[in-house]
């Protein structure tokens, strides 16, 4: 389905929980010289203007990362590294504007790393190819579904590196449909960090896709949060589902929580 568009929801409270985990893994993962692969299997446009009428109209951003910053819950320095890049693409950019997972990947990534940005979506695509037409020359974009290109391209050249996946989960079949992706890719590539990213909702559709994950018995990190704040809404709270995940990961899991509370 290709319904889907993120700048609704964009700089929510689920973002934030994605993006300041995704910040912490490429910080880390970029303190050695040796290259990185990053791969998304749902880019979405890279950059959100906060004041569209899309984004005003749910006011997702306005109970989200608007209220985080206005309540002085996030800085230039904390979360860090979350914080650290907000500001700094937030000044590029302009200070209405929220930036996806590839705007923050390619904040950290360098000339020697590589990424893949899928998106299926025939309007996110040219907001994606346009919003990083000048970060790299390695950053390549792909116009097709992000689990046929993530599948064609792992096991990946560098080996080290990232799979980020947070489909829409528009429908009901998706859970189980990237549990078992989320499999398959593992086993062909077994030393690479899989990070899933999934809505915890108020039917509780991803209990299954998890238990279903936990009894491959990976070595993993399994992460959520509630929003406390936001009432009578679906979107009850965000998970994180990460396979091999770098070091200390769980310690910034624990400082993430804070911002909820």
């Amino acid at each position: 389905m290709l319904s889907y568009q993120h700048i609704y929801h964009a700089g929510n409270l689920a973002d934030v929980h994605k993006h300041a985990l995704l910040c912490y893994m490429l910080s880390y993962l970029v303190q050695k010289d040796k290259p990185l692969c990053y791969i998304e299997t749902h880019a979405g446009r890279a950059l959100y203007d906060l004041n569209s009428e899309e984004a005003l109209k749910t006011g997702e951003a306005t109970a989200g990362i608007q209220y985080l910053l206005q309540a002085g819950k996030i800085s230039s320095e904390e979360p860090a590294p979350y914080g650290n890049a907000l500001k700094t693409l937030r000044e590029k950019y302009g200070i209405n504007t929220y930036p996806g997972s590839p705007l923050f990947a390619a904040h950290f990534l360098r000339k020697q790393d590589t990424a893949h940005m899928a998106e299926l979506h025939p309007q996110e695509i040219k907001h994606l190819q346009n919003a990083l037409k000048h970060v790299s020359r390695k950053m390549h974009i792909h116009h097709e579904d992000g689990f046929k290109m993530a599948d064609a391209i792992i096991p990946p050249t560098p080996r080290r590196g990232i799979l980020m996946i947070d489909p829409s989960y528009e429908i009901k079949s998706e859970y189980q449909k990237t549990a078992r992706f989320i499999e398959k890719m593992h086993k062909k590539w077994p030393v690479g960090i899989i990070a899933l990213w999934y809505p915890v909702l108020s039917e509780g559709l991803h209990v299954p896709m998890i238990k279903a994950l936990k009894e491959n018995d990976l070595c993993a990190i399994h992460h959520e949060v509630s929003f406390k704040t936001i009432k009578n809404h679906r979107l009850q709270g965000s998970g994180m589902f990460i396979i091999n995940p770098p070091y200390r990961t769980e310690e910034h899991c624990r400082i993430i929580e804070k911002l909820f509370f």
